[in-house]
């Protein structure tokens, strides 16, 4: 007996990882009628589903499970001791002599079975569903004793409870699937190809770019993606994750400038109930959204300085406690960043921690401005026109070389964005497939307007400009009218130099408190030491 329990103990288990496991629902049945035989001898044993008012056998095993019992139905109508058995959840045992009292054998017609042959009913039962039956029949004209018919109940309960929850999880999956699909439909349809972008660039800095990008993204490596505003950072991210081993897991963005930074933490790593007011459930962070796939965490300078740290935690070990919670959550995520912004300089100024720079600027990929790659201009056009098309329902359109010369002699500081706005608005105003000049109303700003871009721009204050200067900048009358009349062209790293010293001159050197150089600078101190150590600026002389 105490060998009996344990291996029906092992088969409980089994079944549990059946119905929490890949495996169909038929593989559970089969093997749900294979252990029974344990606990009761059979020579047919179904399993009968029920829909609506009718049984239909889904499982079948024995010497007796031929295939004319795999494709038996019966109705319930017609049988009301099994009606009985599903409605009071009690398994019942019978003999030949009791269906010729009642309402019948269900194998009449299909199976030949001696007279007085014993049978078993079984519902098959888990909280409001009801699965149907399963039924044991053997040849011996011997009734199922009271022990053995309470075991097979319990059995028959855990079958069902498996079965309910393999329903589930097969539903939940379909759920997720579709869900998943549709993600990455409306995911294409708002954020576009990002291979087309890309993979058909003309451009050598774009195709070295895209080479790097590829080595890298066959890595659990962090990238840190570097681009003016509009230059397609996020499709360079996206396509890093599909060209990653984790292509069909999630890819969760965050844009860390347009969350408030008293819902930042929460935004990241998610909450639990009761952790702040409001807070009326718990809820999973972009973490735990992103596990086992890729984050991109845009303008990742805007970052709050108290959760840098939280941040560098999860990038070194993958676990955090979300707000209001003491319990460890250990995720695998990949992480992506991204900015327009120097973070070297938000190093230097104390804004942006320097052990996390490093952690995520492993490999820096920078991407060029459109001005930088116009070669890949006519392409560029046709496919954010290709993708506009999806949501404006205008098809066909293209632009035509009087409007590409056009458009190439425009300096473009808002990049592949501002392209895509210009290509939406003509699209509008356009009555028909082919853009011209006329249809690109653009700014007065050309590609030779452009400042010098040598990193060498001079500064050229007009008067209105140079009087809001600080009065003591020059010495004379006249250079108080004009502060740069008497000086000569000067880069941007040698005037803060100068102005750095006037000021720290005019204070004494004193850097802290009310009236110091850092108060009349209104910059934080640290910030101002930092720049001074930069430039070589000494307190006094």
């Amino acid at each position: 007996m105490a060998t009996e329990v344990l291996d029906l103990t092992d088969d409980l288990s089994r079944l549990v990882d059946l119905a929490t496991g890949e495996g169909a629902i038929d593989e559970l049945l089969r093997r749900g009628l294979e252990w029974v035989s344990r606990l009761a001898p059979y020579d047919l044993a179904t399993i009968f589903e029920l829909d609506g008012d009718a049984l239909h056998v889904r499982a079948a095993k024995g010497a007796l499970a031929t295939d004319p019992v795999r494709g038996h139905a019966i109705s319930l109508a017609r049988y009301p001791t099994i009606r009985e058995a599903l409605e009071t959840r009690r398994a019942r045992a019978f003999t030949d002599d009791d269906h010729s009292h009642g309402d019948g054998d269900p194998f009449d017609g299909v199976l030949d079975l001696p007279h007085g042959h014993s049978c078993m009913v079984v519902p098959l039962c888990a909280g409001e569903r009801r699965f149907g039956v399963m039924t044991l029949d053997r040849t011996e004209c011997v009734r199922y004793a009271d022990q053995v018919v309470q075991l097979v109940e319990v059995f028959g309960q855990v079958l069902a409870l498996a079965i309910f929850h393999a329903e589930q999880k097969l539903a939940l999956d379909r759920v997720h699937r579709d869900t998943e699909a549709h993600a990455k439909a409306l995911e294409a349809e708002l954020t576009g190809d990002p291979f087309g972008v890309l993979e058909s660039s003309e451009s050598p800095v774009v195709k070295e770019l895209v080479r790097r990008a590829r080595q890298v993204a066959s890595t659990a490596t962090p990238v840190l993606v570097l681009g003016e505003t509009g230059t397609g950072k996020e499709r360079l991210a996206r396509a890093i994750h599909l060209w990653s081993a984790r292509a069909d897991k999630p890819f969760v963005t965050l844009n860390c400038a347009a969350i408030p930074e008293n819902l930042m933490e929460s935004e990241l790593f998610g909450h639990v109930r009761g952790a702040f007011t409001g807070a009326a459930k718990d809820r999973p962070g972009r973490f735990q959204i992103a596990n086992r796939g890729t984050l991109l965490l845009d303008e990742i300078g805007e970052l709050p300085p108290a959760l840098q740290a939280k941040l560098l935690r999860v990038l070194q070990e993958g676990t955090f406690e979300p707000v209001g919670s003491d319990r460890t959550v250990k995720v695998d995520v990949r992480v992506l960043a991204a900015t327009h912004v120097d973070l070297r300089s938000a190093v230097e100024r104390g804004t942006f921690r320097e052990d996390l720079y490093y952690r995520i600027a492993v490999f820096p990929l920078s991407l060029p401005p459109l001005r930088d790659r116009l070669e890949d201009l006519p392409r560029l056009c046709e496919f954010i026109l290709r993708e506009q098309a999806q949501r404006t329902g205008r098809r066909g359109v293209r632009v035509r070389e009087d409007a590409l010369s056009r458009l190439a002699a425009y300096a473009f500081p808002g990049n592949l964005r501002e392209l895509s706005n210009l290509l939406e608005r003509a699209t509008i105003l356009s009555g028909t497939d082919g853009l011209t000049a006329m249809h690109f109303d653009l700014p007065e700003r050309t590609r030779a307007s452009e400042p010098p871009r040598d990193g060498r721009e001079v500064i050229r204050a007009s008067p209105s400009e140079s009087s809001t200067i600080h009065e003591g900048f020059a010495g004379s009358r006249s250079e108080r009218s004009d502060p740069f009349a008497a000086l000569p062209m000067l880069t941007l790293a040698e005037m803060e130099v100068r102005y750095l010293r006037h000021v720290l001159s005019r204070t004494g050197g004193r850097i802290y408190g009310e009236g110091g150089a850092a108060e009349v600078l209104d910059v934080p101190p640290s910030t101002l030491q930092s720049r001074m150590k930069k430039r070589g600026v000494a307190r006094r002389g």
